[in-house]
């Protein structure tokens, strides 16, 4: 099994058990029928990822996720980013306002890839970024008082220097209990990049198509870099969706966009269609 980090890419297929969690963590208590203002979901698991982002071929990857809230403020991590709720949000059937924070790293080509040529380019250094996003959510839409409905836009900006640019992200995901014991989420999102992130992670300069053979590419202005369609399963082990194991599973579609699907190291030796896939323990308390 080869160990990487996890790629924009694998952010959503990690984030199924996180995203899987998100409606038990805002039930009330059975015990005292009051509100839980904290809790916490834990999930391992193994990722089916693609070797980069762009790649035709996939490598398994470990990852962990964590969702909760402390005194009714949410957090989640989605891939290597964690956000922040700064708003505290209510539970039961309603709608919630999201304004918060993310702090991240970005791991994209910064191990050894599978593809001689793509790995003659260089290994990119870790990205780290911050920024914040915004949402609502309406708890309480269509199937009962449980299912949630949320939209949401995430901004970060590298802050090391190695991409110098940002990446905004719109996201929509809707989540329903079909009982106590099992869950259901399908979501999509997608990405608009800055020039400086298609230099760093698509562009092919004079040196690296000497080095790697690829033909020169450059990008010089940003763009939506892809989109992803997701869905999640999340199935009780204890019998109750807002306590103990559960096992979890979900399937990602993405397809690269626009000037970063010409890219060589898409289009002459990756694909533009990335498909990834998780499965893991989760634990609830």
């Amino acid at each position: 099994m080869k160990v990487q980090g996890l790629t924009s890419l694998g952010t959503a297929a990690a984030f199924a058990f996180g995203l899987a969690s998100a409606v038990p963590a805002r039930a009330q208590s059975e015990d005292t029928g009051a509100p839980d203002r904290s809790r916490l979901t834990i999930g391992v698991g193994a990722a089916t990822l693609p070797d980069y982002e762009g790649a035709d071929k996939n490598n398994i990857t470990p990852g962990v996720v964590l969702i909760g809230k402390v005194a009714d403020h949410d957090f989640f991590t989605r891939g290597t980013q964690l956000y922040v709720n700064l708003i505290p949000s209510r539970s039961g059937p309603g709608t919630n306002v999201e304004l918060g924070v993310i702090g991240a790293a970005r791991l994209d080509r910064t191990n050894k890839v599978d593809n001689l040529q793509v790995r003659a380019l260089g290994k990119i250094d870790t990205a780290w970024e911050a920024g914040g996003y915004v949402g609502i959510s309406r708890t309480g839409v269509i199937t009962s008082d449980y299912d949630t409905l949320t939209v949401r836009v995430a901004y970060v900006h590298d802050l090391s220097d190695v991409h110098d640019s940002y990446v905004v992200t719109p996201q929509i995901n809707y989540a329903t209990p079909l009982s106590t014991r099992t869950l259901v989420s399908v979501g999509a999102s997608a990405d608009y990049v800055g020039k400086g992130y298609g230099r760093t992670y698509f562009a092919v300069t004079p040196a690296g198509s000497l080095a790697s053979g690829l033909r020169t590419y450059s990008i010089n202005d940003s763009g939506w870099k892809r989109y992803n369609l997701s869905a999640f399963i999340l199935q009780s082990l204890s019998g109750d969706l807002r306590r103990g194991f559960g096992l979890g599973a979900g399937v990602l579609y993405g397809r690269m966009l626009g000037k970063y699907k010409r890219s060589p190291i898409v289009s002459d030796v990756g694909d533009a269609d990335q498909l990834a896939a998780a499965v893991g323990l989760t634990y609830t308390f």
